[in-house]
């Protein structure tokens, strides 16, 4: 039995660069960072994060607030924006045929946090009531599916930094073997604190503010790249099979035609090129396609010192290293790493690629990196350049890889 296209009829998005795609769309147009400057108590330096500077208590009951963490305050809200984008709200009609899949690390980390201060600082022997829901890394998916009544499978991946594109992998999986007819798959992450800032600071990956313009401190790919910069945010698309879209006449901004993923089976901690051109030859052969089909590659590049290099040779053992290859650009460079939210934000700035025919930009890249040679698209992002297939790469620690095509046009059956 053939499987069936998976469309996407739906996006929704908060991020440092936009609180709604219409937002995402100019930042990227114009290159506008969203990284400025911010403080993480008691840490005694400041950071360069990509933030959010709004509060969404406000759009919840009092009632509601013990049960919510800033985390999840931003899963809902994005996936209610790619729900109501796709003309849904309530999924109680679908039962079992509509499922919701999710990436998340960190949990409600403020919450966590909080109470790791009551606890070890103020001496208090229990939490909060609701404390266990609002941390828990499940309790944005749940809070999703609780408001819109989804009752298939709602299931959390946390696979690190490829976290989300693998929920949207295996969401678009699952309605192309006939599973579900439709799903809405993301992530979300709001890791802006002390405990995510030291830790990766320990690890000596996060970059130093730049000294000339703190919206410049992220630099993939560049000769004088000094790290990542952390970011929060989230972002959903709405995944149904292109016979269920046509049958109520949706809107569609593409299809979800290609998924691969895959483990180095190396290191914890450091990335291994092999297993990651391993991820991007599945997911062109899951779409069908050659490499030189493939009209623009969003890199997970992180602006690490071994990373960068490592992904580079990854993509050019893949595509080649020619003026004419793939274009490729890291956006990390303008809205940060979001962790496990990073996937999603990015499939959904591809999605947005391909629609408005503009290759985004990896900023601030103003001398390359002759170790990460490659088609870049560098400072400037680029007008009326049509991209009728596009790919969004993501790679964490413990080793996953996924990698996701996206394209204008369902591929043909198989």
């Amino acid at each position: 039995m053939s499987r069936r296209a998976v469309a996407i009829t739906g996006l929704g998005v908060l991020s440092p660069i936009g609180l709604d795609v219409t937002q995402v769309t100019a930042s990227l147009s114009s290159t506008r960072s969203g990284i400025s400057l911010i403080e993480a108590a008691p840490l005694k330096k400041a950071f360069p994060a990509g933030v959010i500077r709004r509060s969404f208590e406000d759009e919840f009951a009092k009632l509601e607030q013990p049960f919510l963490d800033r985390c999840q305050h931003l899963a809902i809200l994005a996936a209610r924006q790619a729900i109501l984008d796709a003309g849904f709200n309530d999924f109680s009609d679908y039962g079992m045929r509509a499922g919701l899949y999710y990436g998340n690390v960190n949990g409600g980390g403020a919450t966590a946090q909080a109470w790791y201060q009551q606890l070890l600082v103020e001496g208090k022997q229990a939490a909060r009531p609701f404390t266990a829901m609002a941390i828990m890394g499940n309790g944005g998916g749940a809070q999703i599916a609780i408001r819109h009544q989804i009752r298939g499978p709602v299931v959390t991946h946390a696979s690190a930094c490829g976290s989300s594109g693998v929920a949207i992998g295996e969401a678009a999986r699952a309605i192309a073997d006939g599973y579900l007819d439709v799903a809405i798959a993301g992530g979300a992450e709001a890791p802006l604190m002390a405990i995510p800032f030291s830790v990766f600071d320990g690890t000596r990956a996060l970059a130093p503010p730049d000294p000339s313009d703190v919206a410049r401190s992220c630099k993939p790919f560049a000769t004088d790249r000094a790290g990542l910069v952390l970011g929060e945010g989230s972002a959903f698309l709405v995944l149904e099979s292109e016979s269920h879209a046509r049958a109520r006449n949706a809107r569609c901004y593409g299809y979800v035609t290609g998924y691969g993923i895959s483990s180095d089976a190396h290191h914890i901690g450091m990335p291994e090129a092999t297993g990651q051109a391993a991820a991007l030859r599945a997911a062109l052969a899951d779409a069908g396609i050659e490499p030189g089909e493939l009209d623009y590659l969003n890199a997970h590049a992180t602006a690490t010192h071994g990373g960068d290099v490592i992904e580079a040779n990854a993509i050019r053992s893949v595509f080649g290293d020619s003026a004419e290859s793939v274009p490729v650009s890291s956006t990390k460079s303008v809205h940060g790493h979001l962790l496990g939210a990073t996937s999603a934000l990015e499939l959904l700035i591809t999605v947005i690629a391909m629609n408005e025919s503009l290759l985004p930009a990896t900023a601030h890249l103003e001398e390359i990196d002759p170790r990460c040679g490659l088609n870049h698209v560098a400072c400037q992002s680029i007008a009326n350049r049509p991209i009728k297939r596009a790919l969004s790469f993501s790679c964490g620690f413990g080793g996953t890889n996924v990698a996701l095509v996206v394209a204008c046009e369902p591929k043909a059956p198989s």
